[in-house]
């Protein structure tokens, strides 16, 4: 839906900014015009698709501050669930949601350490001194 190209696929996001433009707040601020919502969502989108750092996020999606604030004033007023819901709802009414899971099978083994292990009084156990801390201590 989002990743085609063509004359169809600028339809479709045509389409698709015309659903969210309406749930986004009104600027309020006055003076330097506001970066477009349009590039700011895009960028936010970036991020959350690649994991990528804020800091890192390539210019065509406008200064990572901006896109950053407003991902984190929208997320704390609600417009993000918002949004995401309502979007969430067309999707499924027009039977575009991809209900697909994908499990990572890996496994990921711990150090013996963290397994919850009771740990002894020093730390000189974890160097192999332990018997020899022991031993000092009944001594006395």
């Amino acid at each position: 839906m989002i990743l085609g190209c063509g004359a169809q696929a600028r339809v479709d996001r045509t389409k698709q900014w015309q659903a969210i433009e309406p749930l986004l707040p009104a600027s309020g601020a006055k003076g330097r015009p506001r970066v477009d919502d349009r590039r700011v969502i895009n960028g936010m989108l970036f991020t959350a698709k690649t994991g990528v750092a804020w800091r890192d996020l390539p210019e065509r999606y406008g200064p990572w501050k901006t896109v950053y604030n407003r991902f984190w004033r929208w997320s704390r007023n609600g417009t993000l669930t918002t949004m995401v819901g309502n979007v969430r709802v067309v999707a499924e009414a027009i039977d575009e949601l991809d209900h697909e899971v994908s499990v990572d099978s890996s496994i990921v083994r711990a150090h013996q350490h963290a397994a919850g292990a009771r740990r002894t009084s020093t730390t000189a156990s974890h160097t192999g001194g332990g018997r020899i801390v022991r031993r000092a201590q009944r001594a006395r």
